[in-house]
């Protein structure tokens, strides 16, 4: 039997992707309190995203959304990535910028360590993606178009995406600039 590089490399993109989503998973959170929600899109769940990118990205004026939704659709899979806002509770932190967690609730605040834990769990993904040499970059708006959607299972409220490619050159960072929005 002979296996064609297209067909291996697709199979390691998904299998990254799935190991992706396991070291999002162990990575350190705080308190030990998971509010990590993980998912791959591939296929038809990729154009549905790249569709909300775009339109994003045009009602809003945000160029780089629909110059990233282009990104999207040449690729085979990216893992989403979420979280709640579920404040820890922690007396006297204020790193959100409110007096305590009940202030930060009621103004529709951001728990500092949700956003935090989010953040290491996606460079500890990102990270294994790059030990395989699968070409990526994190990026807001395919999270934000994920969280349109309702995608998630929770009400997750910040979200990031990595696409993931195999090819001879990196689609994610030999790109044209997008062009922003005027003022």
């Amino acid at each position: 039997m002979i296996i064609r590089g297209e067909q291996a490399e697709e199979k390691a993109l998904l299998q990254v992707a799935e190991l992706m989503c396991a070291a999002a998973r162990t990575a350190p959170k705080g308190r030990g309190l998971d509010t990590l929600e993980t998912f791959i899109a591939t296929g038809d769940d990729l154009r549905r995203l790249a569709d909300e990118m775009r339109k994003w990205g045009e009602a809003k004026g945000a160029g780089f959304c629909i110059r990233d939704a282009g990104n999207l659709e040449n690729t085979k899979a990216a893992v989403i990535f979420g979280t709640p806002v579920k404040p820890l509770g922690l007396p006297g932190c204020g790193y959100c910028g409110f007096a305590d967690c009940e202030a930060m609730q009621q103004a529709g605040g951001i728990c500092a360590f949700n956003a935090g834990d989010l953040g290491i769990a996606i460079g500890s993904a990102a990270e294994v993606a790059a030990a395989h040499h699968v070409d990526n970059r994190v990026m807001f708006s395919i999270g934000r178009a994920a969280i349109n959607l309702k995608l998630f299972r929770t009400d997750v409220r910040i979200a990031y995406g990595i696409p993931l490619s195999i090819t001879g050159k990196n689609p994610f960072f030999d790109r044209k600039p997008h062009n922003p929005a005027p003022k």
